[in-house]
């Protein structure tokens, strides 16, 4: 089942439609400690959530763990949810990952809908059905796919969002240029991030958006064109863990773009992608993301972390590189030291 995703300018009409098609004897609503207290206004006089049950979860990724899941299942339990209740996950990234899981496992699953509240979760994490939490270690190591009913993407959320939060969420959009058109990927590197027009973002989140769902519905479980959307992320979810391994998180859109930097130099070096895109590309990431601080004696550790990726097929790291924008090369694979050679890139550059 491809999901249905809603561009909504009326929340309250949006969401009320989507609950009423929605089985639902019991509502709940899992928020974050941030979102409970920025986003959750914007929807508290809603009429069909007034006696929904809040569940409430540690904010950031440090909280996207089994602990944090057991508290969800806890909570659902305690609240009399059965297998015909339904839950609302009002969040960024995280709160639709873990809050998707739990609901996809709780009495072998119930329905849920997405409302997005961050950029990068409204182009990237909302939509598609992955859902799943960090464990041993590693970035979304378990977890399943499972369809919300829908996703509703109201960007005046957009509004809530600190500088960092919106860079975040754009480092997923760039991807997405990358893998669709000249046009679109044009458009991205030409928007000013320092000051960005949040009327002219929006409609860009609708192409964004456009382009994610149109792969995922080719591609539901990620067998062939959907390892499209995994541009950047092999070393990015690398670096993500590298980071919170060494107590200094950063924001997932963050190592995305490191790793898109390291992979459009792999693929310059590998599939022949025009040297001339790849330099205004990163030079438009490190203007807006800098670089991340790692040496070369965390190369063995980034290494190692990327052999755990779960995109891996026989011990081999698998990478999705460019010929061109919009020519997507899955299923790379590219040798030690060219990796090394990415990362001095990245490091260096």
């Amino acid at each position: 089942m491809s999901e249905k995703v809603i561009l909504s300018q009326t929340l309250f009409e949006d969401l009320a439609i989507a609950i009423s098609e929605c089985s639902h004897d019991r509502t709940f609503v899992l928020t974050d400690t941030t979102t409970q207290q920025l986003c959750w206004p914007l929807l508290k006089d809603f009429a069909g959530l007034r006696h929904a049950t809040h569940i409430v979860i540690g904010a950031t990724d440090t909280h996207k763990n089994i602990d944090t899941l057991a508290t969800v299942w806890q909570a659902l339990g305690e609240g009399g949810a059965t297998r015909h209740s339904c839950m609302i996950c009002l969040g960024g990234g995280m709160v639709s990952d873990l809050g998707g899981f739990a609901a996809s496992t709780f009495k072998r699953g119930i329905n849920y809908i997405n409302i997005p509240t961050t950029l990068l979760s409204m182009v990237d994490a909302s939509v598609g059905g992955k859902t799943g939490i960090n464990f041993n270690g590693l970035k979304n190591e378990v977890g399943v796919f499972s369809q919300p009913q829908q996703a509703i993407i109201h960007t005046q959320f957009l509004r809530t969002l600190d500088e960092e939060n919106i860079r975040s969420g754009y480092a997923e959009m760039l991807k997405h240029g990358l893998i669709s058109d000249d046009n679109t990927w044009a458009e991205l590197l030409n928007f000013d991030l320092a000051r960005p027009d949040l009327a002219q973002l929006q409609e860009m989140v609708g192409r964004s958006v456009a382009v994610k769902a149109h792969i995922v519905e080719e591609d539901p479980h990620e067998h062939g064109i959907r390892k499209a959307l995994n541009l950047g992320h092999t070393v990015g979810h690398a670096f993500e863990s590298w980071a919170m391994r060494h107590q200094q998180p950063i924001l997932h859109g963050y190592a995305v773009a490191y790793g898109l930097v390291c992979e459009l130099y792999l693929s310059c070096l590998l599939t022949h992608f025009p040297t001339e895109k790849m330099r205004s590309t990163v030079a438009y990431i490190r203007d807006y993301y800098g670089k991340l601080p790692i040496t070369c004696d965390d190369y063995p550790e980034l290494l190692e972390l990327m052999r755990h990726d779960k995109k891996n097929v026989a011990g081999s790291i698998n990478f999705t590189l460019l010929g061109d924008v919009g020519d997507i090369r899955i299923n790379q694979t590219a040798t030690q030291v060219c990796i090394e050679e990415a990362l001095d890139f990245m490091r260096e550059g």
